[in-house]
Parts: structure tokens; sequence; C-alpha cells
């Protein structure tokens, strides 16, 4: 498994290379940094202009190919290079990835383990109460955008607060309560307020995809003959499915697991933005509207980490369900 696992990583590897690669050529090609100068009152001389942005390297009079060499010759050492305004791009990102990809994190793993959940008991029981009021629920969650559901959730969370609880308990804007001094666990509890709702929003969409894949795959495995010889080799019906048939229902479910990270971190986007948190998404879009390459392309760079870590994970968990992908792999190494 470890060879399997290690030429994956290799893969990526290389994907990662290929996606920053392509992120920054875009970028550069797209945005238009001189143009943050223009409106400026005195207008500087077009010689200082060249000078900042070469200095910066974003000076769009120099060929693309140099730019881009020697972009990624900072990238290699880590150094991902000036923003516009000159300070470093990593030491901003280095903080926003952290704010993001946990709210990304957890609205992954929520998301993905209730939506496998609510689509094997959907199977279990079709054409049952549940398995029709998960199916409704799924296509309205599915049609309704990222927007909607976090402007929802927030008034759900302030009706919720209001009628429910009787005092603030969901929190909406922000990451924490600035100038909070409640010691470790008042501060852990503080922050898990305020990540309930991002956390929903995100893991909404979330669940009603899996659920809708899960139970297809479900609905499969349910009459297999692995199941009636599990059967009647003495099992319940209830641990032969959850022993057998989930495993197997799983392995084509982990293979999206992939993709639905892309998906999530523009959905993260607007979902900091709505509820104030100062991550990745904000920053990008702040980037884009100041023209700020560099930025942007790493932005993009960390992205595309992200996607193929999860990649990598979806491959793991493929090959713990289901052996016979590490059985063809030796094989086909011999």
């Amino acid at each position: 498994m470890a060879g399997f696992l290690a030429r994956r990583l290799l893969g990526s590897v290389l994907l990662v290379a290929v996606a920053a690669s392509l992120a920054y050529l875009l970028a550069a090609g797209a945005l238009d940094p001189r143009a943050n100068y223009a409106d400026r009152t005195p207008k500087p001389p077009p010689a200082v202009v060249d000078a900042r942005l070469t200095e910066l390297n974003l000076n769009d009079r120099t060929p693309l190919l140099r730019r881009y060499l020697t972009w990624a010759g900072g990238v290699l050492h880590g150094d991902f290079g000036r923003s516009v305004t000159g300070t470093p791009v990593g030491e901003d990102l280095a903080r926003r990835a952290g704010v993001t990809f946990r709210l990304v994190l957890l609205g992954l793993v929520c998301g993905s383990v209730l939506g496998v959940l609510c689509g094997a008991y959907a199977a279990v029981r079709q054409y049952g109460w549940f398995d029709r009021l998960s199916t409704a629920a799924a296509f309205v969650l599915l049609a309704v955008p990222v927007v909607v559901l976090a402007n929802g959730a927030i008034l759900a969370g302030t009706w919720a607060n209001d009628q429910v609880f009787g005092h603030r308990v969901l929190l909406v804007g922000g990451e924490y309560t600035a100038g909070l001094d409640a010691g470790f666990w008042g501060s852990l509890l503080d922050r898990l307020r305020h990540l309930a709702l991002p956390t929903i929003t995100l893991s909404l969409g979330l669940i009603a995809v899996f659920s809708r894949y899960q139970r297809t795959m479900m609905l499969d495995v349910l009459g297999a003959d692995f199941i009636r010889t599990a059967m009647a080799k003495g099992l319940s019906r209830r641990r032969a499915l959850i022993r057998h048939g989930l495993r197997t229902a799983l392995i084509p479910v982990v293979t999206y697991f992939a993709f639905t990270t892309g998906a999530l971190l523009t959905g993260a986007t607007f979902t900091e933005k709505i509820f104030g948190w100062h991550g990745l998404g904000e920053r990008l879009i702040s980037s884009i509207f100041t023209n700020d390459v560099n930025t942007v392309a790493a932005i993009a760079c960390l992205a595309a980490v992200a996607v193929l870590c999860a990649s990598f994970a979806a491959d793991a968990l493929h090959a713990l369900l289901d052996p016979r992908v590490l059985d063809a792999r030796v094989r086909g190494a011999g």
C-alpha cells in the first residue's frame, strides 16, 4: 500500500505544479497591476511606475516567461512574492489559510458523514417516510445557492437565539468575539459558537449530494449475492448491511470526495464574505479587484494543494475499502 500511495503522491505533486503554473500565467495575463497607478493624484511618472512594478515582479513590459520563472523560483523556496502593496504574500495567506481550511474541513467532515448516513438509511428504508423526506430535502438544498443558504442560516440562528435559547448562543459575525478574556475553554466555546452557522451552511449542500450518491450505491448492493451469503452464514441483516453492504457502497462515493473539495472552497468564498470571516475567499475577491497577480496565483496554488490532498485521501480510503485496488497494482507492477 505504501508504494501505491507514494506513486499517487508523486502524481499529485506534478499536478499541483501544473495547476499553480497555469493559475499564475492566467492571472498575469488577465490582470493589470499598472492600472492601480492610473487614478492616483498626483499621477506618478511612468519610470517610477515601471521601477515599482519591476521590483514586485508585476511589470507587464517584462516578458511573461521571465516573470513566471522568477515567481516559480521563489515558490520553490517558499516565497510567493509580494502583493501590490509590497507586503509578503505568504505571511498574510498563512493566517487566512488556517481560517478557510478550518471551516472547509469541518464542513467536509460533517457534510460527508451525515450525507452517507442519511443516504444509507434512506436506501434501507426505501420508499418509507424518511426516504421520501430526505429526497425532497436534498433536491431543495441542491437548488438553493450558497448565498441564500447562508442568509437563511443567519435568520434561523437569530430566531433560535430569541425563541429557543433566550440568549445569544449562535453567533453570526466574525471568527471570535474581539476582546473576550474567558480563558482557553471560554475562548474555544466562543469560537465554536461563531463556527456553528457557517459550518451548517457549507454542510447542507454536501449532505444533499452525498445522500443521493450513497442512496443509489446502497440500493445496488442490497440484493447482492454476498449480502444473502453473509446472512445465510448467520449474520443478521443489520450486521450484514453495515459490515459488507455499506463498505462496498462506499467505494464509488469516496472517489467523489476530492471533487467536492473544490466546490466547497468556492462555497466558502461566499460564506466567509457573508459571515465576516477573513479567509482566503475574502482575500481572493479583493486581490482580483486590485489586480494582485501574486496573491491570486498563491491562493490558486493553495486551492490546488487542498483539492489534491483530498484526492490523495480519497485514494487511501479507496485502497482501504477495496483491497483489489492494491492487488491490481501489484499484478500490474509484476
